[in-house]
């Protein structure tokens, strides 16, 4: 049985893949700061999901994370799935600081801390979502694109460290387009809008069938493809539609 911690695990795309993988048998250990939605989880499936209540922003987090997956028994996969954003083209700085807080300095603390048990425990899987946000800076939520930005290389940093030391970890980073998930919610309107159950579903056959990285859909990735030839001037010019 398979036993996997989920960061991330009371909303969006975190909590239906923790049902996922409560519906594929698999052991999960379910985190995230909402107390009330990580025990409604773990009332789905008592004998198969253990929480605790983590905010990656505090110190203590990792600490909390080797608690959580003692009282699991172990484990193979480490799935974050915590994070934040919204437009800020007002650059208000508490939104912007606050997004690098999440994003960026508890992204770090969490997924290192993941690093360390599986180097000590000869191996396993990390597991990230990103975005495709991270292609270009976008003007619409620089913090949000640049902390995304930085995820994508801190894993390709630590997959060659993994690579260095020969300690078996691998990774996956998944980069979905927009996902109509809280994260979105009131923020205005979003092209290729995809449905969380979906994306979910996606994910599930990735952790299944690990890749190195996946951009989740076709059309996102199609798009990447033609964002990623798009000169810096030419980008710097365009002019990203804003609907509220």
């Amino acid at each position: 049985m398979k036993r996997i911690v989920i960061m991330g695990a009371t909303s969006g795309i975190g909590l239906e893949v923790a049902r996922l993988c409560i519906r594929a048998r698999w052991r999960v250990g379910a985190a995230g700061r909402r107390k009330d939605a990580l025990e409604a989880l773990r009332a789905e499936a008592p004998g198969q999901v253990e929480t605790l209540p983590i905010d990656i922003t505090r110190d203590d987090a990792p600490e909390l994370l080797g608690q959580l997956i003692e009282r699991l028994g172990g484990m193979e996969i480490y799935f974050h799935a915590s994070g934040i954003g919204s437009r800020n083209t007002e650059l208000r700085p508490d939104i912007e600081l606050n997004t690098l807080r999440t994003n960026g300095e508890g992204f770090v603390r969490m997924v290192t801390a993941a690093f360390a048990y599986f180097r000590s425990h000869g191996g396993g899987r990390i597991a990230v979502i990103s975005s495709i946000a991270g292609t270009k800076g976008l003007g619409t939520a620089p913090a949000y694109s640049a902390t995304k930005r930085m995820q994508n290389t801190y894993i390709d940093a630590l997959a060659q460290l993994s690579r260095m030391e020969n300690c078996g970890i691998r990774f996956t980073d998944i980069r979905p387009g927009f996902v109509a998930t809280p994260l979105l919610s009131g923020d205005g309107h979003y092209p290729m809008l995809m449905q969380t159950e979906k994306v979910a579903a996606r994910i599930m056959h990735i952790l299944r069938h690990p890749r190195r990285r996946v951009i989740i859909d076709r059309r996102y990735a199609v798009l990447v493809f033609f964002w990623k030839l798009i000169p810096e001037w030419l980008w710097e010019r365009l002019k990203i539609r804003r609907e509220n």
